[in-house]
């Protein structure tokens, strides 16, 4: 079975946002165990210098990586990433099967995006769109695609 972890930095506020990851984790439970961690985000003044945005980029990534398993395969989602399909995202989740890479970790940053840490250990850097999303919202919008993603490798009806 899979151990997928989504590593976030900062927590859902909003409830209907909670009760949407908590649908979408019930649903996936049949398919692999999957583990939400919240870091800590770094506050910030709007007028900050690049300098200081670096700096507040730095702990959130420090806060992301200590909280990795030394072996797991580490998906940072970047708007810089590459773009995939969910088609190709279920062959993905099969090849890493494959190779024995069953814990997927999935990284969500800060409103500021990784630290350059970060995107040098990531295994994969996956672009939903070059749209911005809310990191909050893109919790859920990952949930859903690898509740999908799980659909498709199985040839199950939903992702039509």
């Amino acid at each position: 079975m899979y151990h997928i972890t989504i590593l976030a930095v900062g927590r859902l506020k909003e409830k209907y946002l909670a009760q949407g990851q908590a649908e979408y984790l019930k649903r996936l439970a049949s398919y692999a165990r999957v583990n939400v961690i919240e870091v800590a985000d770094e506050g910030f003044a709007e007028n900050l210098p690049p300098s200081g945005l670096e700096k507040v980029k730095e702990k959130e990534g420090m806060r992301l990586l200590s909280r990795l398993h030394p072996d797991t395969f580490l998906v940072a989602l970047d708007v810089e990433g590459e773009t995939r399909t969910s088609v190709e995202m279920a062959g993905l989740l099969g090849k890493l099967a494959l190779a024995g890479k069953g814990d997927i970790t999935f990284a969500i940053g800060g409103t500021l995006g990784f630290s350059k840490k970060v995107i040098e250990r990531a295994d994969c850097r996956l672009s939903f769109s070059k749209m911005t999303f809310p990191h909050q919202l893109m919790r859920i919008i990952l949930l859903e695609q690898i509740y999908r993603w799980f659909k498709i490798a199985k040839g199950e009806p939903y992702h039509r």
